[in-house]
């Protein structure tokens, strides 16, 4: 069966084959549909979790045990519709943004701006990082959310290993509501130093900043990158980062 449509709106390898197995085997445990999906049992849950938040999948308890199965082929349609919906609502939040970026072109201090979207977007602008970082360098990230899919948490840990081996460093202030593990995480890496942003100060979006870039990220299912190189607009935000980090903690 040729499966590249469920590819074409957005699904991953790993939720194809389960969401396939799944309308094979039917209402099925775990046990089961790692063997049919050929997916191993500690990315499933994962997998199923994000499916069920498409309305893919769900589940139910039968004796103690989650027993999962796929909505009918034909609520493929009711996804599509919300993924239309949520580039309906990205395109609008561009629209805000657009004034100001257009405002900034005009003073000539921009050198040129670049939008991504999604996750493999997001994981393109942090890897700019890498092209222009020297050992002993640092990024910032100010007002990271706290809610970030899984995907991700799974990418940032892979990348600390990466960032410590080039001697690159970070500091990172988090939304005030992040929970404190997370924080000790991201503390446990050599390098990276993380706060939580002062006065109980949550950001709708969220920042990247390094050398002569900022990015600004609009976090989503499939998030908005704007990514500004102007050296001028940068050492602003430095500023507005490193008054935060004066006052900044390490606990709630």
């Amino acid at each position: 069966m040729d499966t590249s449509f469920l590819s074409e709106i957005g699904l991953t390898p790993g939720e194809i084959k389960t969401y396939i197995a799944l309308l094979k085997i039917g209402t099925s445990s775990t046990g089961p549909l790692a063997h049919e999906s050929q997916v191993s049992r500690s990315k499933l849950y994962d997998i199923l979790d994000k499916l069920e938040k498409k309305g893919m999948a769900s589940h139910v308890e039968q004796n103690g045990v989650a027993c999962y199965q796929a909505v009918e082929p034909a609520k493929i349609k009711t996804y599509l519709l919300e993924k239309e919906k949520q580039i309906k609502d990205m395109k609008i939040k561009l629209e805000s943004y657009i004034p100001q970026l257009e405002k900034l072109q005009k003073t000539g201090k921009v050198q040129s701006v670049n939008v991504y979207q999604g996750f493999k977007g997001l994981i393109t602008v942090h890897e700019h990082t890498y092209l222009k970082l020297k050992k002993g360098e640092e990024y910032l990230y100010l007002g990271i959310p706290r809610y970030q899919p899984e995907a991700h948490h799974l990418y940032w840990q892979r990348d600390h290993k990466r960032r410590i081996k080039t001697g690159i460093k970070c500091r990172m202030l988090f939304n005030q509501d992040t929970p404190l593990e997370v924080l000790k995480n991201r503390n446990s890496y050599k390098g990276c130093s993380s706060r939580y942003m002062p006065f109980g100060i949550k950001t709708p979006s969220y920042m990247l900043i390094y050398r002569d870039t900022t990015v600004i990220v609009v976090p989503s299912e499939s998030p908005l990158c704007i990514e500004i190189i102007s050296q001028e607009i940068t050492d602003s935000y430095k500023a507005y980062f490193e008054e935060f980090w004066k006052i900044a903690k390490n606990d709630p």
